[in-house]
């Protein structure tokens, strides 16, 4: 017989046989009243880690590599998107499971976000996220990444009256049950804030198969006795963890919250992993939050990296699941503080800084302030100060132009990319501060509303009169201007008016505080085009009115006859007022007896 068609034989059936078993199958088995997770017949002890890269594909294998030296074994996602299969792909390369997000919009702003959704009356609504929710499952569900379905996060915590909650556990065991008749290979896991959750599931959720339980610092080790004391005969695994959160802190000063210290939030992961978590028979184990990097207010509290640099969180995740210590330690901060607590604006005053370093490497210290008060993104924002060394080891930061609490940060980074960081706070006065209408954050020019669609500062929700017919691409690769996306608008109709918002927060017509104060910019333009001649629009900015609690401090649109060549337009800004500018790209247009499309690209404030 020919050897070569021996060859092709032998590997025709072997990947007929790898195709056929590549499928993995996730189950639970209660085995001398211990709850155990089980893939593919062997005990799965979950050791995860909250996943926040999903957007960076390029570096997926970077990230893996690095969650197998930490001995994560999984993660969990919120939601899915254009990257999941990718980021399946490339997880199960690593050896490493998913727990699949599947998001369910919240009740109200809260906790979680700015958006607001009406279980009670959207009905449509309700049938795009039970859609979308079996269209993931049907998409997904043969991976062999997979590890369990999560559904929403944190909803009952951002409702307010019973009848929502029992409008949604309606909707959320109609998405569980169904799953099921899909997918019979993995459990489906609901995630909740605590145990707000677990009375709805009880009754009206059966489908659930292990609660899903977002806890942090201390708390975590109640959860098995909260279980216990309900009659619950079902698993948990706890879906966020790490040090105690703001929204649990008692301590203040000058009316901020305290934030723990780098070892406390150490010893919570490393130590805590252990005394609240390892060993309870209902637990099947728990994803830290969060392997991610930002620079934002939670960022320095809760993430494995802020500004890429390390946090005492990656090192204690590596302990709490490997034994191993840090290869390198975070610089140590033992004091951070001022003299006073009062305080005018542009003074410069002395910080009290002790701080070392057990390797005795180089340290670099930078300063930086956050507001506690206004809207999400301005609580969120942290900016840098103004900052001098003083030549004896000490240094001098100037109180910023902001009226009432701050909280103050020291960062000391050393040569391993190790960041330290302590807060404190001080109470500033600014007379132009005290006077601001609307507490947004600051935009740091230029100021982009659009480029690459990547990380909007506004999002494409305010949709107007023929909206049926309007369709967004974010990441439209047709035609670009610069850089690799361009946003497209398409309106699929030969008549009527059609208007599109970019604003901020989502889904919000002024009701909630949002956008973001541009004061400084002197023009607004944007580079746009369309698919044909003769399409007429009114492009600009500013949609809400002053009849709204929080309208844009200002409008402005100018009528234009797009071409379908780039071209550039320019609005000047100067003499309005940019204090809050909350929809930063308005355009109407009609069908004119033509379907059309237009493009923008590098939309910006200057």
């Amino acid at each position: 017989m020919n050897r070569s068609f021996i060859h092709f034989t032998f590997a025709f059936f072997l990947t007929l046989l790898l195709n056929f078993n590549v499928k993995a199958q996730t189950t639970i088995k209660k085995i001398d009243n211990v709850w155990t997770l089980m893939v593919d017949g062997k005990p799965f002890e979950v050791k995860g880690a909250t996943f926040g890269y999903d957007k960076h594909v390029e570096h997926y294998d970077r990230y893996f590599k690095d969650l197998n030296f930490l001995g994560v074994n999984t993660i969990r996602t919120w939601a899915t998107g254009k990257n999941t299969l990718k980021l399946l792909d490339a997880a199960q390369a690593h050896g490493i499971k998913v727990m699949v997000g599947i998001w369910m919009r919240h009740g109200r702003p809260g906790m979680e976000d700015d958006d607001s959704f009406n279980y009670l009356e959207d009905k449509k609504g309700m049938e795009v996220m039970y859609n979308g929710a079996i269209e993931t499952v049907e998409k997904y569900k043969d991976h062999p990444a997979v590890l369990t379905w999560g559904i929403g996060n944190e909803v009952y915590l951002n409702m307010t009256t019973d009848e929502e909650k029992e409008a949604y556990s309606i909707l959320l065991e109609k998405i569980c049950s169904k799953i099921k008749t899909l997918d019979p290979d993995h459990p489906i896991t609901s995630v909740e804030a605590w145990t707000f959750g677990l009375e709805w599931w009880e009754k009206l959720v059966p489908s659930i198969d292990i609660y899903g339980l977002n806890s942090y610092g201390p708390g975590a080790g109640v959860l098995a006795s909260e279980i216990e004391k309900r009659g619950i005969d079902k698993p948990y695994v706890i879906t966020e963890f790490g040090i105690t959160g703001e929204w649990d802190i008692k301590q203040t000063k000058n009316e901020i919250k305290v934030e723990p210290t780098d070892q406390q939030k150490y010893d919570a992961i490393a130590t805590g992993y252990h005394d609240w978590i390892k060993n309870k028979p209902a637990c099947l184990g728990v994803y830290v939050f969060h392997y991610a990097s930002g620079n934002a207010f939670i960022s320095p509290w809760l993430f494995t990296h802020h500004k890429t640099m390390y946090r005492p969180q990656y090192w204690a995740i590596r302990e709490a699941y490997t034994g191993l210590k840090p290869i390198n330690n975070i610089p140590i901060i033992e004091t951070f503080e001022f003299a006073n607590s009062n305080y005018d604006s542009g003074l410069w005053i002395p910080a009290i800084l002790k701080i070392s370093d057990i390797e005795n490497e180089n340290l670099d210290v930078s300063f930086y302030y956050n507001q506690r008060t206004g809207s999400r993104k301005r609580r969120d924002q942290i900016n840098p100060l103004n900052y001098r060394a003083t030549g004896n080891g000490g240094y001098l930061i100037q109180v910023p132009k902001e009226d009432g609490p701050i909280k103050i940060y020291v960062n000391v980074k050393d040569t391993y990319n190790n960041v330290g960081i302590a807060s404190t706070s001080v109470v500033a006065s600014d007379k132009d501060a005290k006077n601001r209408t609307y507490l947004v954050p600051k935009a740091r020019l230029p100021f982009y509303v659009y480029k690459d669609g990547d990380d909007l500062p506004y999002f494409p929700s305010a949709y107007m009169g023929n909206y049926k017919a309007i369709s967004v691409d974010t990441h439209s690769k047709n035609d670009v201007y610069s850089g690799s996306a361009s946003l497209k608008i398409s309106y699929n109709q030969v008549y009527d008016w059609y208007g599109l918002g970019l604003v901020d927060p989502a889904n919000d017509w002024g009701d909630i505080l949002g956008g973001y104060d541009i004061s400084e910019a002197t023009t607004f333009s944007f580079w746009a085009k369309a698919s044909n001649r003769n399409v007429t629009a009114k492009i600009g900015f500013g949609l809400i009115g002053k009849d709204k609690p929080y309208p844009d401090s200002a409008k402005k649109t100018i009528e234009v006859k797009l071409t379908t060549k780039w071209k550039k337009y320019t609005i000047k800004t100067k003499n309005l007022d940019l204090s809050c500018i909350r929809s930063g790209l308005v355009i109407f247009s009609s069908g004119n007896r033509v379907e059309h499309q237009i493009y923008f690209d590098d939309v910006v404030f200057e």
